[in-house]
């Protein structure tokens, strides 16, 4: 595949990890365009050789970092709650989707941080070497906030099924 199919191809996973980031979707559609407008104008810069995806989500979250300094606020406002974003959803019944967005309500309450290293690992499947790499963070910093975003997220699901 050329660039521009493997820019298309990742679309989806570069939106799901902009709203990991941002938390709202106008933000993460913002910084998923902002993001393929750097790569297409940055393509030459890029190694064919390795997968686009980390490349991608490094470019996002320095886009992200960038656009957070230049507001002075964290996060910001006009939050979009995360069970009410439907393109996160699954397809299938109507318990499963509340189940889905138990979960995703509770991912995207983990502290800032913990939400997009636990999207890179167990969402979009990537390594913790891989995943260090996109946030640029060390290998064990990724363990340790996987971890507690797992004890986090079973606190916080085990409360709710009660």
């Amino acid at each position: 595949m050329g660039f521009n199919e493997d820019l298309v191809t990742a679309l989806p996973r570069l939106r799901r990890f902009s709203f990991s980031l941002c938390r709202n979707r106008p933000d993460a559609d913002d910084l998923t365009q902002m993001t393929c407008e750097r790569a297409i104008t940055r393509q030459e810069a890029r190694d064919p050789a390795r997968p686009i995806l980390p490349w991608l989500y490094t470019m996002a979250r320095n886009l992200w970092t960038s656009e957070i300094r230049k507001r002075q606020v964290r996060l910001g406002a006009g939050h979009v709650p995360a069970e009410e974003s439907p393109e996160l959803l699954s397809r299938s019944g109507g318990e499963e989707n509340t189940r889905a967005s138990q979960v995703l309500r509770a991912v995207m309450a983990l502290p800032e941080g913990m939400a997009e290293t636990m999207l890179l690992v167990a969402v979009e499947g990537h390594s913790y070497a891989e995943t260090a790499e996109i946030l640029g963070i060390p290998p064990g910093t990724v363990m340790s906030r996987v971890s507690g975003a797992r004890r986090k997220l079973r606190e916080t699901l085990k409360g709710e099924a009660a």
